[in-house]
């Protein structure tokens, strides 16, 4: 059997012109993901074909600065003039890749790592402006434009009814299978505005896990309660449906960023990933 290094890879990238993170098959597999882009790369430096397991899947458009990834290697792919370790990464791999995406970090994962279920959160940030200008030419692409001003009191009240253990159903996409039961951490707004960016703001939205467009949901609920288009009882309201709810917009991907993904200490790994494999049950 062919001894494999599991090797943690620490990633950004510009969102923009990518659909997505994820890979595809089929008709859309020629579209350029961030995945596919990776695993291109990295089968030609290994001279083997790869496959990446990621801490959360992003969506088409949104970004990452603290991405964390893993895969496994022959052990024998570091005997090469260049790759003698994982950290020679680094610099092979920033010849090959595209601007807009970035290996900034390459390591031995710990023993028990695994980049998707040993995680025990992630932090998002999310970026957007009211402002009737729209966002700064320097910063359309990782600014969202909301089109009608909010009190960003009122938003915060808003965020701050949905912090806790709940069933997000009402703002996430149905997948077959999956839970939408989530322990949303911290739901957190603060003004960045400045002369020449009037009316910004940026959330921070830390959770165990989201799932498919749960936060630029929660941010879209949030906004139209700021807004005065909803009443401020909304978001409660929407804890207790069991679907997708059609009242909720989606705000849009540019403004989002994956900012950091957190991990237990090496000798909890192993235990976080067998807990995270466990199926939350509904709640009662």
């Amino acid at each position: 059997m062919t001894d494999l290094v599991r090797v943690r890879l620490d990633i950004a990238y510009d969102g923009t012109d990518f659909h997505g993170w994820a890979a595809q098959k089929g008709p859309q597999a020629s579209l350029r993901t961030v995945q596919g882009i990776l695993e291109e790369k990295l089968s030609l430096v290994f001279r083997t074909p790869v496959e990446l397991v990621v801490a959360g899947r992003t969506d088409a458009g949104v970004h990452a600065d603290g991405q964390v990834a893993h895969v496994d290697v022959p052990a024998s792919a570091f005997g090469q003039r260049s790759l003698q370790e994982p950290a020679d990464l680094v610099r092979r791999l920033s010849r090959m890749l595209p601007e807009d995406v970035r290996v900034h970090g390459a390591a031995a994962a710990p023993v028990g790592f695994d980049a998707r279920f040993s995680a025990l959160r992630r932090h998002y940030r999310y970026r957007v402006t009211t402002a009737l200008a729209g966002p700064s030419p320097l910063r359309r692409r990782d600014t969202a434009r909301w089109r009608r001003s909010v009190d960003l009191g009122t938003v915060q009240a808003a965020s701050d009814i949905l912090v806790g253990l709940h069933d997000f159903a009402a703002f996430c996409k149905y997948r077959e299978g999956s839970t939408t039961v989530r322990d949303l951490q911290s739901f957190t707004w603060r003004e960045v505005s400045t002369a020449q960016e009037p009316e910004t703001y940026e959330a921070t939205v830390v959770a165990d896990a989201f799932c498919w467009s749960m936060v630029r949901s929660l941010v879209g609920a949030v906004l139209t309660v700021g807004e005065g288009r909803r009443d401020p009882g909304f978001t409660g309201d929407l804890l207790t449906e069991r679907t997708r709810s059609s009242m909720v917009p989606v705000a849009p991907a540019c403004g989002l960023n994956l900012v950091a993904v957190d991990y237990p200490a090496d000798a909890d790994l192993a235990a976080r990933a067998e807990e995270t494999r466990v199926k939350r049950a509904p709640l009662a």
